[in-house]
């Protein structure tokens, strides 16, 4: 029988990892990949699909609701189990979340989406070991689409941990599998910053730049490469963008208090 369709939804990523890594990596990769080694489909299948639509729309309660009916009518689901495990971690309900993400790797300890998911929730519970494992175990399934998350996701760990090599070769594999992954060149950018590596820190903002929109971060970050890189034409460009865009935000403050100084 036909498995169902990967949903492609993008939920993204815990928006802090992309200023300061504090949260590990949430993205589409999260939400399941419905369920790859299944044979056959089951009745939470809809509601999954449901549920995720409403995360989407950001209507969180709504989704709870549709993937509670899912599990109503199929427990064993291994997808509506992971689904219900991120919603409730997006609720704070982390005991609920930690047994929904066990019961989902149980029922399908293969599916490299359900162990990623599992692994950026242990990574945020400052679990590093045991999320490595989860990250390491969705790499061995060679027909994981998506490496450059649990690699990513690895990364992000092993700064939390103050492993700044071992985070820079995640990275780096993940931008191999994936050179356009936004989230990688990001953090490489902040890791050149910090090993003073100015010229590669201006090569991977830019690479960012080609497939995201500036944030205020980002901003300040090209404000910071450029200071250092002499490029006065390039730093005038990103103040002006920083003082246009994002005038009421911490990096303008940060900003204007350093030009003081």
């Amino acid at each position: 029988m036909k498995k169902i369709a990967r949903i492609t939804a993008v939920l993204f990523i815990c928006l802090s990892v992309l200023a300061c890594t504090k949260n590990s990596v949430r993205i589409n990769d999260e939400m399941g990949g419905l369920s790859q080694d299944q044979n056959a489909p089951s009745a939470a299948d809809v509601y999954v699909k449901m549920s995720i639509a409403y995360l989407q729309r950001g209507n969180i309660n709504v989704a709870l609701a549709k993937i509670k009916r899912g599990l109503e009518l199929d427990s064993m689901s291994a997808d509506a189990n992971n689904i219900i495990a991120l919603i409730y971690e997006r609720l704070g309900e982390l005991s609920l979340a930690e047994q929904y993400y066990k019961k989902a790797v149980s029922l399908n300890s293969n599916d490299p989406f359900i162990l990623n998911a599992y692994g950026s929730f242990l990574c945020k519970q400052e679990h590093y070991q045991e999320a490595s494992k989860h990250f390491m175990a969705a790499l061995k399934n060679a027909l994981y689409p998506t490496p450059e998350v649990a690699l990513t996701n690895a990364g992000i760990c092993s700064i939390r941990q103050g492993y700044m090599d071992q985070a820079e070769t995640y990275y780096r594999q993940a931008l191999r599998a994936n050179s356009k992954f936004s989230i990688a060149l990001r953090q490489m950018v902040e890791i050149s910053v910090k090993k003073n590596n100015y010229l590669s820190a201006r090569g991977y903002l830019q690479r960012y730049l080609e497939v995201e929109q500036h944030t205020a971060e980002t901003l300040w970050l090209g404000i910071r490469i450029e200071r250092q890189l002499g490029d006065l034409d390039a730093l005038a460009s990103y103040e002006l963008l920083l003082r246009a865009k994002f005038p009421d935000s911490k990096e303008m403050r940060v900003f204007e208090g350093a030009t003081i100084k």
